[in-house]
Parts: structure tokens; C-alpha cells; sequence
């Protein structure tokens, strides 16, 4: 995998993780003030999510570059004669 290629797989695991990261601990106000959403989060913890996101997109792309580079799945069409 080239490092372009690296570099995009990272950034869609992270954008996946980080997505999958936003639920977690996520509780609504008590009390929300008037003209707010309902739904908003107390404590949204924004910079652990982001941490939790990078670790995990991390991994995730070492797990797929290690799965190309090993041609587990090929990705290449042979070669006709």
C-alpha cells in the first residue's frame, strides 16, 4: 500500500471510529435552558472521543494494510496474455 493509500484508509477508519465513538456516555441535561436542544449532550467529552478515534483508526489500518500486503485478499487483476 503506498502511503497515499495509507493516509486515505486512516482517515475514513478514524472518521468510522469517531463516529461510532460520539454515543458513548452521551446523557441529555437535567434541565435544559429555554431555546436548547433537548437531546444535547451534558458532557459531550469531545477530546476522548477523538483519542478513541485515532487509536482505533490506527489499528484498523494496520489491520488492512497488513491484510494487503499479505494477499489474503488480492487486489490485482492478472495479467492476460
Amino acid at each position: 500500500m503506498s502511503i497515499a493509500g495509507a493516509v486515505v484508509v486512516y482517515v475514513l477508519c478514524w472518521w468510522f471510529c469517531f463516529f461510532m465513538a460520539l454515543p458513548f456516555g452521551a446523557r441529555p441535561l437535567e434541565n435544559p435552558e429555554i431555546g436548547h436542544a433537548e437531546s444535547a449532550p451534558a458532557n459531550p467529552r469531545l477530546k476522548l472521543k477523538a483519542l478513541i478515534a485515532t487509536i482505533g483508526g490506527l489499528v484498523m489500518t494496520i489491520v488492512i494494510w497488513q491484510i494487503i500486503e499479505s494477499d489474503l485478499i488480492s487486489f490485482y487483476q492478472p495479467q492476460k496474455s
